[in-house]
């Protein structure tokens, strides 16, 4: 579009009497700038050749640029005309700049002094040394000697569908040796702060691991690639030996910036959480990045520098929103990303204009990116910085808030704990307490069991164990047992008379004496109703039985005091002994109660023991 309007503001030039006319060099002259006497031609499907160019009608058709060193994105070649002269004063030999470092394609044509010419290609698609007369970052090319009667014509074609600009100087090469010192100077100071905050960034990224870190890295390493193309530094030092790569133009190291630039901004100002739009349309200005870059190695080199101009269209906007939308919101370092991309928008749309030919190509201009991309370096460096004291600041109250739950944790632990504690002690203590009462009811238990509730001694079952047990004790020791069965004698006409209370008194008064009578080995029990027993153990049972017996006619027939009387029994002993009269409990409980039995038929009040001799078919049981 630009270039078709520069063509309709060129034949509109045909229109207006001024021609370009030749430009007179003087001798003072080194460094002047030619573009005010160049005639230009734009060549629709690159049709024209030197020879071609010759024809009057093909020469009536160049127009005088009236200045401009740009004609802007155009996919037709473009033809420029320099006719110069010296002052008789000048000196002969002259050298031509051509101010444009990222041309694809230039060609330069001197006349041979033979009426031919002498073709010299230059621009991205020759080598460093290959495309100049002299070791110089810009293109730089020797003239004829120039004399002072007539003028020396020759042309330049441009192709570059990217954007075509020819800066044209006529210098003395001593000068231009000159200022290329005060010009490496400064370039190198820009070069040295940038490679500084790269290098120092790239050891905090390795330090710290940081995602925004790395992006910065990537993002300042594409800056100072794309500065070293712009200054022709890159060129001359870098990739000097060949043509320049696609990955290394003026697209795809572009690209390479941008991209990283985009996702430096997703990461600084965190867009995908609080921008998410932003987010998005920086998405989108990724993948168009990439598009650019393959339509760039598949050959459409302008659709890939249109694709740059839409993405001031994505890029710009979604950046310039996130970083004011994040200040607003209290993030101070999008306050510092928003000064840095300020500048560098201002120098990137600076240069929109000079690849699409709206503004002109000057010396103010040249070094506008440059000096933006070291401002932009420095502020998103003291951005990032302030973002990791952010971050400190945060992981710091994340560290104290973590601390303050995890001690309230450890309180509630120690207060849980305290209350298991003493839950446990309080279940422990209950624990204890109903194993008490168990075994208090065991004890109550096995006393009913085992206890004549009235008298408190051993029951028939309690006698009947202990028996089993003193029987296997007696077998085993070669001993006797013996085994008395003491019965009250009149004890009805007790109850009868006086009551139940006396006769339940008198038995237990009995049986208090019955228990204190008998030895520690012995046990007394009571069979039921006015029936006793006494259960003899220990080396001399036969012998002790009678003395025992005797005691307990004597004592258990004294008299028992019950409201104002005495209450008086006697009582009737059987004995029997084993194994001298039986072998189990049965045999020997039956000839005990058969002594019995004789003692009461006898008179009562006696004892008398089992002298008949075991029959044969007693069987223990």
């Amino acid at each position: 579009m630009h270039a078709i309007l520069l063509a309709l503001l060129l034949c509109l030039g045909t229109l207006l009497p001024a021609h370009a006319d030749t430009a007179l060099i003087g001798a003072h002259d080194s460094g002047r700038s030619l573009n005010a006497h160049v005639e230009l031609l734009m060549d629709p499907g690159a049709e024209l050749s030197i020879d071609e160019l010759q024809d009057p009608d093909v020469q009536a058709r160049f127009l005088p640029a009236e200045g401009k060193a740009s004609v802007g994105q155009s996919p037709h070649p473009w033809w420029i005309r320099v006719s110069l002269q010296r002052d008789s004063d000048a000196p002969p030999q002259w050298w031509l700049e051509v101010g444009s470092v990222t041309l694809k394609d230039l060609r330069i044509y001197l006349p041979d002094g033979n009426g031919g010419w002498t073709e010299r290609q230059s621009g991205e698609l020759v080598g460093f040394h290959e495309g100049r007369d002299h070791a110089y970052r810009r293109m730089l090319f020797r003239l004829p000697p120039l004399g002072d009667q007539q003028p020396v014509t020759f042309y330049l074609r441009s192709h570059d569908p990217a954007g075509n600009s020819f800066p044209l100087k006529a210098w003395q090469l001593d000068a231009l040796q000159e200022q290329a010192v005060g010009e490496n100077l400064f370039l190198g100071l820009i070069y040295g702060v940038i490679l500084a905050m790269l290098l120092y960034n790239l050891f905090i990224f390795l330090s710290l691991r940081d995602s925004a870190y790395f992006w910065y890295v990537v993002t300042t390493t594409g800056a100072l690639l794309m500065i070293l193309a712009m200054t022709g530094h890159g060129f001359q030092y870098l990739w000097p030996g060949g043509p320049v790569p696609f990955w290394l133009d003026r697209i795809s190291i572009p690209a390479l910036w941008g991209f990283s630039a985009c996702r430096f901004t997703q990461t600084l100002l965190q867009t995908r959480q609080f921008v998410p739009w932003a987010h998005r349309l920086l998405t989108f200005a990724l993948i168009l990045y990439v598009t650019a870059v393959l339509l760039n190695a598949f050959g459409w080199r302008a659709f890939g520098a249109w694709v740059f101009v839409a993405l001031a269209l994505t890029a710009i906007p979604a950046s310039l929103w996130a970083s004011f939308r994040r200040w607003r919101q209290g993030y101070f370092p999008a306050l510092l990303y928003l000064l840095g991309f300020g500048v560098i928008l201002a120098s990137v749309n600076l240069l929109l204009l000079r690849a699409t030919g709206i503004v002109q190509p000057a010396n103010w201009n040249a070094y506008l990116f440059p000096l933006a991309v070291t401002a932009e370096s420095i502020l998103f460096s003291f951005a990032l910085a302030y973002r990791i004291q952010i971050l400190k600041q945060e992981r710091a109250a994340a560290l104290e808030h973590a601390d303050q739950e995890k001690s309230a944790r450890l309180r509630q632990v120690q207060a849980s704990a305290e209350q298991l504690s003493l839950a446990v002690e309080l279940r422990t203590a209950e624990l204890a307490e109903a194993n008490r009462h168990l075994s208090e009811r065991e004890v109550e238990l096995k006393q009913v069991a085992f206890h004549d509730p009235l008298t408190e001694l051993p029951n028939r079952r309690y006698l009947i164990e202990r028996v089993e047990m003193a029987l296997s004790d007696a077998r085993r020791r070669h001993e006797s047992i013996g085994l008395l069965l003491i019965d009250l004698d009149h004890f009805k006409p007790i109850n009868d008379s006086h009551g139940h209370d006396a006769g339940d008194l008198l038995l237990r008064s009995l049986s208090q004496r019955l228990r204190d009578l008998v030895r520690s080995s012995d046990m007394a029990a009571r069979l039921g109703g006015d029936e006793f027993a006494v259960l003899l153990t220990g080396p001399n049972v036969e012998q002790d039985a009678a003395q025992i017996a005797e005691r307990l006619l004597h004592e258990l027939s004294q008299p028992v005091p019950y409201r104002g009387i005495s209450l008086t029994v006697t009582i009737s002993i059987g004995a029997a002994f084993f194994p001298r009269h039986a072998e189990g409990f049965s045999q020997l409980y039956k000839a005990a109660d058969e002594a019995l039995y004789r003692a009461k038929h006898q008179g009562r009040g006696n004892w008398v023991q089992q002298d008949e001799q075991r029959q044969p078919d007693d069987q223990p049981t």
